[in-house]
């Protein structure tokens, strides 16, 4: 699974860890997330995310 990073504040969403204090598991890709999570770090959206290479 790939991570994603926050082109706004550089936030990298891993799969592997998740981000459990805001309802995401361990294990989750960064599609399954729900379309209402945003950057727990700045806040925008997931449309404001790019894979990382």
């Amino acid at each position: 699974m790939k991570s994603y990073i926050c082109d706004v504040c550089g936030y990298v969403y891993d799969p592997a860890v998740g981000d459990e204090d805001n309802g995401v598991a361990p294990g989750t890709s960064f599609e399954a997330i729900p379309e209402d999570w945003v950057c727990p770090l700045c806040g925008v959206g997931k449309d404001q995310f790019s894979p990382v290479e």
